[in-house]
C-alpha cells in the first residue's frame, strides 16, 4: 500500500517493510537494498605537447639564449613568457639584475623543465 504517496513502493527484502520503489537503502532497517547507480563522465585529456607541469623546455637552449641575448629578453621569450620578454626588452633585462638572476636560475633547473 502506498501511504507517502510519492509514487510506487516495494517491500525491503531484509525487513519486509515497506519502501519507496525508487530508494537505495531501507528506510526501516538501514540496509542498501538496491545497487547505486554511477554514470561515468566522458573524460577527454589533449595534453599531446605538454609535460607534467607544462610545456617542455631545453635547460641549455633557454641558458645560451639568456647569456647572450638576456638583456633582450629572449630566453623569456623562448619559455612563451611573452610580457615578460617585452618587459626585459625596454628594461635591459630588468637593468641587468633580472638577466643575472635568471641565469643564475636556469643554471640549477632540470633538463629538461617544464614552464
Amino acid at each position: 500500500m502506498n501511504q507517502s504517496g510519492f509514487g510506487r513502493t516495494v517491500f525491503c527484502r531484509y525487513c519486509g517493510a515497506e519502501i519507496p520503489a525508487d530508494a537505495v537503502v531501507c528506510t526501516a532497517c538501514g540496509r542498501q537494498v538496491r545497487a547505486l547507480r554511477r554514470e561515468r563522465p566522458q573524460i577527454i585529456i589533449n595534453n599531446a605537447d605538454l609535460g607534467a607541469y607544462g610545456r617542455m623546455k631545453n635547460k641549455w637552449v633557454a641558458l645560451l639564449l639568456c647569456l647572450f641575448l638576456g638583456g633582450f629578453g629572449a630566453h623569456k621569450f623562448y619559455e612563451g613568457k611573452i610580457g615578460m620578454g617585452i618587459l626585459y626588452l625596454f628594461t635591459c633585462g630588468l637593468f641587468g639584475i633580472g638577466w643575472l638572476v635568471d641565469t643564475i636560475r636556469i643554471l640549477f633547473k632540470p633538463n629538461p623543465y617544464f614552464v
